[in-house]
């Protein structure tokens, strides 16, 4: 049995992701505030957690805690892919508040950094190979006025995955660690992109363009992507990594 645990899996990428890698011999835990209604098919198995990611200390003591009741033995691998995430305000960082701020920064940097402490400490006496795939984002490597807190969360993610892949690669039978850029996908995220106030997001007509022009791929396709870099033989090589690379 495979395990894989997901955030943010009950809509868009995550939700497809899911549906893609619930297959039999595959374990699948979905953390997402609304659970993932996935039923699992013969000789699988999925457990939905409903778990608010801003919340960190409690996701990540929860997961912890029920990653340590597993037998790491009986598993051949384990994977935690960190898909979850939130836009504050589309605005000048100055016209968001400090709430709105710091739900952004706790849900998209945060909560991936504790979780993954947390996996890696209750995994690493587990007999299998073991993943950590962060989901970043194109804005992780070219700022975008009016998002100042998702592109520092996302630039944080590429940079944690760096700083993780030495820890990792420094110790016997350590995990293996990529920040990988999805691509464009048709997610609510896009809508609200799309919807921002151009007086307050001046890049809105960019987001409006790539959709119009059909540069926007489904969450299926999307899925079908990321899964098949995750299994790619090379992964964990560079840590940073994009979909739209040629292997």
């Amino acid at each position: 049995m495979h395990l894989t645990i997901l955030t943010g899996a009950s809509r868009g990428l995550g939700r497809a992701i899911a549906e893609q890698r619930l297959q039999p011999g595959h374990r699948l835990l979905t953390i997402s505030r609304t659970p993932c209604d996935l039923v699992a098919p013969g000789g699988a198995e999925h457990l939905a957690w409903s778990q608010d990611l801003a919340d960190t200390t409690a996701a990540a003591a929860r997961l912890e805690s029920w990653l340590d009741a597993q037998d790491g033995a009986a598993l051949e691998s384990a994977t935690i892919i960190h898909n979850a995430g939130v836009l504050s305000r589309l605005a000048p960082l100055a016209a968001n508040s400090a709430d709105e701020l710091a739900r952004a920064l706790r849900v998209d940097l945060e909560a991936p950094m504790l979780l993954t402490a947390a996996f890696l400490r209750s995994t690493s006496g587990w007999r299998g190979p073991r993943k950590v795939l962060l989901i970043s984002s194109g804005l992780g490597r070219f700022a975008l006025a009016g998002s100042a807190s998702y592109c520092a969360a996302k630039a944080g993610m590429d940079h944690l995955a760096r700083a993780l892949a030495l820890e990792e690669a420094a110790s016997p039978g350590g995990a293996k660690v990529v920040s990988l850029a999805p691509g464009v996908i048709d997610t609510d995220m896009q809508v609200q992109l799309r919807s921002a106030d151009p007086a307050e997001f001046a890049n809105r007509q960019r987001f409006l363009d790539m959709q119009a022009s059909g540069q926007l791929v489904s969450p299926s396709e999307a899925a079908h992507r990321v899964l098949a870099f995750l299994a790619r033989a090379d992964f964990g090589s560079n840590p940073i990594g994009d979909v739209r690379e040629v292997a």
